[in-house]
């Protein structure tokens, strides 16, 4: 996967770590849960991977998992309620 810059990202991590670095959107939910969105795009080996049905794993450094949404499309306003990124659920899988 390959990390995309964020129109309006509040900041900018992992670089000093040895990273390349990763846009940042610090925003809330409504009710006021605060969260960050991070945009991602696939190399063409891994559309052709998904396209055939590959699966989408996640990797998390530490050792707890916070609930996190994922999703593939257009950037989302973060308002919009029918998005994934506005909804409360965090039941694990």
């Amino acid at each position: 996967m390959i990390p995309l810059r964020i129109e309006g990202a509040t900041r900018h991590i992992g670089k000093s770590q040895g990273y390349s670095g990763l846009s940042v959107l610090d925003t809330a939910l409504p009710g006021g849960t605060p969260c960050m969105i991070t945009a991602w795009d696939c190399t063409e080996a891994e559309r052709a991977a998904i396209a055939a049905g590959a699966s989408i794993y996640v990797q998390i450094l530490g050792i707890d998992h916070p609930p996190i949404n994922l999703w593939a499309g257009d950037a989302p306003s973060i308002t919009d309620a029918a998005h994934p990124a506005t909804t409360t659920d965090t039941g694990a899988a």
